[in-house]
């Protein structure tokens, strides 16, 4: 199974493969991607780093839903410098309240639709309502305002190790975490085909 990134609050990533060597043993493992180092690979190569120096777009695609995967997270998961930017070699993922924008009652009475026309805006996940919500009083839009940044068409690598330092937030209503999803879907849907969890925080 190919596993590429999903960050949801990170400093630093990379990867590395088995174990230090002088000599170049061959590894067992295999990448693909845009932002890939060809391969093959000796042990201990690193194929993959990103100090966050600046916010490459080519690497890190931002998630554009309201989705809350399975698990029904309170975010608005959105490509906005509010929620998401770096700064001296950090990757911010700084929450905010929608109803800041909107005001209170726009939770429990508005509608929120995120079917944008242009690519960057565009709803990335339409499960689970991840498009529109309507906000009633017993179901309240997204509170929220978040990033989450993946890099299924960047990079995607088959065995390795991995390397993430985060400073997790603390708070109301947030889902820190660092998860390897599969590429493909080869068994169904999340969570059929798998998922490993580098960290997650509630």
């Amino acid at each position: 199974m190919n596993l590429w990134c999903f960050l949801a609050c990170c400093l630093l990533v990379a990867i590395a493969l088995a174990e230090p060597d002088s000599k170049c043993v061959n590894s067992l493992t295999t990448a693909s991607g845009t932002r890939v180092k060809p391969g093959p690979y000796c042990s201990w190569d690193l194929i993959f780093e990103d100090n966050f120096n600046s916010l490459d777009f080519e690497t890190w695609e931002h998630e554009n839903t309201l989705s809350g995967g399975g698990n029904w997270e309170f975010q608005w998961y959105q490509n906005n410098r509010s929620n998401s930017y770096c700064e001296n070699g950090i990757f911010y993922i700084r929450p905010t309240l929608l109803a800041d924008d909107t005001g209170e009652a726009f939770l429990s009475s508005g509608t929120l639709n995120i079917h944008g026309s242009e690519p960057a805006n565009q709803c990335t996940s339409p499960m689970f309502f991840g498009c529109e919500r309507v906000g009633t009083t017993t179901n309240i839009i997204n509170p929220i305002k978040s990033a989450r940044v993946r890099t299924v068409d960047s990079f995607s690598f088959k065995y390795g190790t991995m390397e993430v330092r985060a400073r997790i937030p603390t708070g109301d209503w947030l889902w820190p975490a660092v998860w390897l999803l599969p590429k493909r879907q080869v068994y169904g849907t999340w969570p059929a085909s798998g998922e490993i969890d580098l960290l997650e925080s509630r």
